[in-house]
């Protein structure tokens, strides 16, 4: 029996296998922050290749939450709407469909990869003023952010936890705290980019105090029967950063506000970070987590071959495995792991004649 398809169960729902598709970026919403047809065939495609849990991208809770003009949103009913042909086609496919919810922070109101231009969107092209812990830019040619003060803070948590009431109403069946990569809630938890004197900056607890208070909010919102993950930046790669050591502290405060698996990633607070990537070098991260703070983990970062996942998971290292890149250049992965791992691919009856 491969580990790696296995069921999950998380609360009141059950993964069919330990495969999830990675949040991963379209820059492919309008405006308006609504998912397009894109985003339909992209998840859909996932779930029809066989992947147990289908996160979507890093989906804004407010429009100033946005990474650019071009990400997707849940902060309205017409989002609601407009996810709920998606989440319905993910769950015929029998896969879970997951939304990762998030704000950008002071990387807010960017250009998209494939732009010319590169660095903060100005006003006359549907950017805004972005909000952080202070008022320093990330990079130099990023717009200068706002700083929060308490009522802005307050306002974050009741978006958070407002946004995932939509989304369990959209028909997502489980959802993510984006706590990683130099976004919002990591700005606030590593010290490199957190320098407030105030309730919510300082020391270690005080610097936490916002993702756990988010954390609680989605909890809250969502019920007791909803998973509730949240991805983290287990380390910032530089000395006088966020450490793994603080994430096992921090996965464990999750865990008691209600988050029910530590999906483990790195970096982003520090565009001069030295990251030392090559195929799972998150996975150490994960396993550390999982063993010492005795939370559920995912595994996520250059997982490309199946024997590998399978070692992952039957390992003890993850509970969970995201696959990010591997799943753009296939969609069937899945599938495919499953017939090299021994275990049953159960391909689609359009798609039987194939194989």
């Amino acid at each position: 029996m491969s580990a790696l398809f296995t069921p999950l169960a998380l609360r009141a729902v059950t993964l069919p296998n330990r495969v999830a598709l990675a949040p991963m970026c379209q820059y492919s919403a309008g405006p308006d922050g609504l998912p397009t047809d894109w985003h339909h065939v992209h998840l859909g495609s996932r779930a029809v290749g066989g992947v147990g849990l289908v996160l979507t991208e890093a989906t804004a809770v407010v429009p100033e939450g946005r990474i650019s003009p071009q990400d997707t949103g849940l902060w309205s009913g017409a989002h609601v709407d407009a996810w709920r042909p998606v989440t319905a086609f993910v769950a015929a496919q029998g896969a879970v469909p997951a939304v990762q919810l998030a704000h950008a922070g002071v990387k807010a109101s960017t250009y998209r990869p494939w732009a010319a231009q590169r660095g903060g969107v100005p006003d006359a092209e549907g950017g805004w003023t972005p909000v952080g812990p202070g008022a320093e830019p990330f990079l130099p040619d990023y717009r200068r952010p706002a700083a929060l003060d308490g009522a802005g803070i307050a306002a974050v948590v009741e978006a958070f936890g407002d946004a995932a009431g939509r989304a369990v109403d959209a028909g997502f069946r489980a959802v993510e705290i984006h706590a990683a990569h130099g976004y919002l809630l990591h700005e606030f938890l590593s010290p490199l980019t957190n320098h407030r004197g105030d309730g919510y900056g300082g020391d270690r607890p005080a610097r936490m105090r916002l993702a756990l208070e988010v954390a609680r909010a989605v909890r809250a919102a969502v019920g007791e029967q909803v998973p509730v993950l949240a991805r983290i930046s287990a380390t910032d790669w530089v000395d006088g950063g966020w450490t793994v050591e603080d994430s096992v502290v921090l996965a464990a405060e999750l865990a008691a506000a209600g988050v029910d698996l530590v999906d483990a990633s790195s970096g982003g607070a520090s565009a001069g970070a030295t990251i030392p990537v090559g195929p799972g070098y998150q996975v150490p991260l994960a396993a550390r987590i999982r063993r010492e703070a005795g939370v559920p983990t995912g595994a996520v970062g250059l997982i490309v071959e199946p024997e590998q996942a399978e070692q992952i998971v039957a390992g003890g290292e993850a509970d969970l495995v995201l696959l990010g890149r591997e799943l753009l250049r296939d969609p069937y992965w899945p599938r495919r792991a499953a017939a090299k791992l021994g275990a049953e691919p159960h391909w689609p009856d359009q798609y039987a004649r194939a194989f």
